[in-house]
């Protein structure tokens, strides 16, 4: 699984299952060969991507496939349809690689992969791709073919993918890990980079842990926020570790 979502306003974790196409939810204190509690999977649901976020306050569950971003509801059992879709050539919804709902501020910010427009990841040969990796920004109850109302993308952005992302709502800020391009080892200019819900166009991060020797971050792929400790604490794919940074500024 390339995601997993604790909803801790209801004690659940919840999955993506793309092989299945379906998304599981779990007790808090599941343990063992324990079944999840609630499976949404069927015709009417479609197609399910490899990435979701959970909306506790307004009960829905958002996740995206193809160019498309599906909303469920979070209670739903069963072969269920999604309750909204954003999709259309407005949207700019073109290989969505990250996904993160912010339900006090309203705001759902989409991740994009450089090489919109086609189903296959981007290389380190494909330079011309590298500039087109995307942060979007919507509004939570968005529907439809509708243009975000920010854009961040370009090469002082920085961003050649986005992968796992958080939001902190107290201060309206976009979290995000940029793991750089997929077939690279210890990729250039890898970094964890922070930016704001008001950004659009071409804006560098407003804080950067990068990878280097120093942080010791090589491939960033997954992040958490601590607000209690002001830590961010991140997931890297080739130190296959999990390091924790004290960044006292971004709360």
């Amino acid at each position: 699984m390339h995601d997993v979502r604790y909803d801790a306003v209801h004690d659940e974790i919840v999955v993506p299952v793309p092989y299945a196409q379906a998304i599981l939810t779990f007790r808090g204190a599941a343990d063992g060969q324990e079944g999840p509690i609630r499976v949404i999977q069927g015709p009417k649901t479609g197609a399910i991507g490899s990435r979701l976020d959970v909306d506790p306050i307004h009960n829905e569950i958002f996740t995206y496939t193809g160019n498309t971003v599906t909303v469920y509801p979070r209670e739903a059992n069963g072969d269920v349809a999604p309750v909204r879709v954003i999709k259309g050539p407005d949207t700019q919804l073109k290989r969505p690689y990250g996904i993160a709902v912010d339900p006090i501020n309203d705001i759902l910010v989409i991740g994009l992969n450089s090489n919109f427009g086609s189903d296959e990841p981007i290389t380190v040969e494909d330079t011309e791709s590298l500039e087109k990796g995307a942060i979007l920004v919507f509004n939570r109850t968005d529907s439809g073919n509708v243009k975000p109302r920010g854009v961040i993308r370009g090469p002082k952005s920085g961003i050649i993918r986005i992968n796992q992302m958080q939001l902190y709502p107290q201060r309206k800020l976009i979290v995000g890990a940029m793991p750089g391009v997929i077939d690279s080892m210890e990729p250039d200019g890898a970094f964890l980079g922070v930016w704001s819900y008001d950004d659009n166009g071409d804006v560098p991060p407003k804080w950067k842990i990068p990878a280097n020797d120093r942080t010791q971050l090589k491939k960033p792929f997954g992040v958490v926020l601590n607000p209690k400790n002001k830590e961010v604490i991140i997931s890297d794919m080739r130190n296959q570790g999990v390091l924790v940074f004290s960044v006292p500024e971004i709360f």
